[in-house]
């Protein structure tokens, strides 16, 4: 061991050359992806347009589901860099960098510097966690902002010899950055942890004999003082909507709140297991590192019932408290998100800060031989691995032999799709395949080298992220919408109204740079399709949602293209001249 270790890696500077060089390149290597991408850099790109910054909009019109925080950063990205995909993405780089470099300095602080280096590592060379920070949506930093609050609530650092008010003061101030940057689960999933983390500790100390608990358990003060530090800045915020956009906006996000709870919005439902298969799949390789430790959440009851030994090793209070802290949180999010009916992959993203920690405190105890290597672990990365491997190898052979595929395809638009002139340099289907080789290889090492065993896993893991996005990813994006956005750019600058029709995008906002003064009326389909149009009018479908515009006496069908369908209306002058009349 001391020989692997003999040349020391364990440094901030490198954590944050690591992020910087895996995070920042190729951020404008493709387009925006429909629609949170898109609709985020939109309302920035408008915020910049109208000089509003106050007014989250979109189609210059308020958009009452996310508050302005994080646009507010896109928009400053945007000055710098232009009004780009870079500019979009560059936010959540940083970010990345960010949160690398606070793993590493919370794991030092908690144990040593190579802990927090491989809660770093762990992070970085993990799928969906790596991905999150190259791409231009809100929940990398709503995420890291609940994790600030979780943390100060919970998990002091260091003896506190002075009134802990200051860190619940602390706590407050980021649960309402977090609602700031997305809305009231900012302050309610750190609050939830918080209440998990004390009923678990008021088990753990609750005198078996029935007599009263020590006092002090329940610091009212420090609450109150969380409380009204985050109350007084989401209530900040919730003003702020009602004063520069009326109450009937906040009202109609107050609706929205409900809907996302109580009914699938979106096209969104999901069964209750969808978030644990996301986690489980996604979050490769920490999700299966961490599951050893992800059921100590039920350890307290289990050894107040008998039916659990109690732990191999004494730990710190300090790493006690944290890490029941990462277990509440991580449970927290789970059932919270699996409840409500609205389902969507960013809900669940805020485990993979705990579970990246959990997964590292079991690396780090294997390492130092407090605990043994079990063989299902080893079955399930294998298993794991190969299901990404095969996915990863069998998306560009399904672009190469697009012809051959077709045909066992039972959906019009995906077959379309597929006919789009992507080019393939014929190696990219080994990227997979190599992948999952270093997984095995990866796995025989386990036995002698353990530390080169576990780099190499989330080295492997993070390089192949990178590569992928660089050469695969555009590829992708060539069969999916660049057709479409390629048409809308070809659009910009013309006095013209485009606009989808039968299905919903943010795409033509952005990359035809709809500008301000349109009327209206231009965003209403029933009115581009009928009603008195002033100008050309490029209407764009799905090939499997055209059919009901294609014998209409107002459209003209300019092509059929990669599974879009693009119709053309000309300025309808009798109407306009009837309307005038009236």
């Amino acid at each position: 061991m001391k020989n692997q270790s003999s040349i020391s890696i364990e440094k901030p500077w490198v954590v944050a050359l690591l992020a910087f060089v895996f995070f920042v390149p190729f951020l404008g290597n493709v387009h925006l992806f429909d629609w949170d991408e898109i609709n985020f850099a939109e309302s920035a790109r408008e915020m910049l347009a109208t000089g509003n910054y106050l007014r989250v909009q979109i189609d210059y019109q308020p958009f009452w589901e996310k508050p302005p925080l994080f646009i507010w950063i896109q928009a400053l990205s945007m000055k710098v860099f232009g009004v780009n995909e870079f500019a979009a993405r560059f936010p959540n780089a940083v970010v990345g960098i960010i949160t690398l470099l606070t793993f590493y300095f919370v794991g030092k602080r908690l144990i040593d510097a190579r802990f927090g280096f491989l809660w770093a590592l762990a992070y970085l060379g993990s799928v969906t966690p790596h991905l999150y920070f190259k791409s231009g949506i809100i929940d990398p930093l709503f995420n890291y902002f609940m994790f600030l609050s979780v943390l100060y609530l919970i998990a002091p650092l260091k003896k506190e010899t002075q009134s802990s008010g200051l860190r619940f003061f602390l706590a407050g101030i980021f649960a309402g950055l977090a609602v700031w940057t997305k809305g009231p689960v900012g302050v309610g999933v750190p609050t939830l942890t918080l209440g998990a983390f004390w009923l678990i500790r008021y088990f753990q100390q609750h005198p078996s004999d029935g007599s009263k608990p020590s006092d002090g358990f329940f610091p009212l003060k420090n609450m109150l003082i969380y409380g009204l530090t985050a109350g007084v800045l989401t209530a900040g915020w919730m003003l702020a909507i009602i004063w520069e956009s009326g109450w009937a906006t906040f009202v109609a996000f107050l609706e929205y709140l409900y809907r996302l709870g109580a009914t699938s919005e979106a096209d969104h439902g999901q069964p209750f297991y969808y978030h644990f298969v996301v986690v489980l799949i996604g979050c490769f390789p920490i999700s299966v590192l961490g599951l050893p430790y992800v059921s100590r959440i039920f350890t307290p009851l289990l050894q107040k019932l008998g039916k659990a030994p109690q732990e191999e090793v004494t730990t710190s209070e300090m790493l006690s408290s944290f890490t029941l802290m990462m277990l509440c949180l991580f449970w927290v999010v789970m059932i919270v998100f699996s409840i409500v009916t609205t389902k969507i992959v960013h809900y669940s993203s805020l485990t993979y800060f705990p579970l990246s920690f959990l997964a590292a405190l079991w690396l780090h105890r294997w390492l130092k031989n407090e605990i043994t290597w079990p063989r299902w672990m080893t079955v399930l990365l294998l298993i794991i691995g190969f299901i990404l491997s095969l996915v990863l190898t069998a998306v560009p052979l399904i672009g190469m032999y697009s012809a051959a595929v077709t045909p066992y395809i039972d959906d019009v638009f995906v077959v379309a799709n597929l006919q789009a002139p992507v080019e393939w340099a014929g190696h990219e289907w080994l990227f997979g395949v190599l992948y999952f080789g270093t997984i095995v290889f990866a796995t025989i090492l386990w036995k002698n080298h353990k530390l080169l065993a576990i780099r190499i896993l989330f080295f492997a893991t993070a390089l192949l992220l990178f590569v992928y996005g660089a050469v695969v990813v555009p590829k992708i994006e060539g069969y999916t919408q660049r057709t479409v956005i390629d048409f809308y750019q070809s659009k910009r600058g013309q006095d013209v109204y485009v606009w989808p029709i039968g299905f919903k995008s943010y795409a033509q906002f952005f990359y035809f740079k709809k500008p301000i003064g349109v009327r209206l009326e231009a965003s209403n389909e029933d009115w581009l399709l009928n009603g008195p149009v002033d100008k050309p009018t490029f209407l764009i479908s799905r090939l499997d949602r055209a059919e009901q515009f294609r014998n209409h006496p107002n459209l003209e069908l300019l092509k059929e293209e990669n599974g879009f369908v693009f119709f053309r209306r000309k300025p309808d002058y009798e109407k306009i001249s009837e309307s005038l009349k009236k």
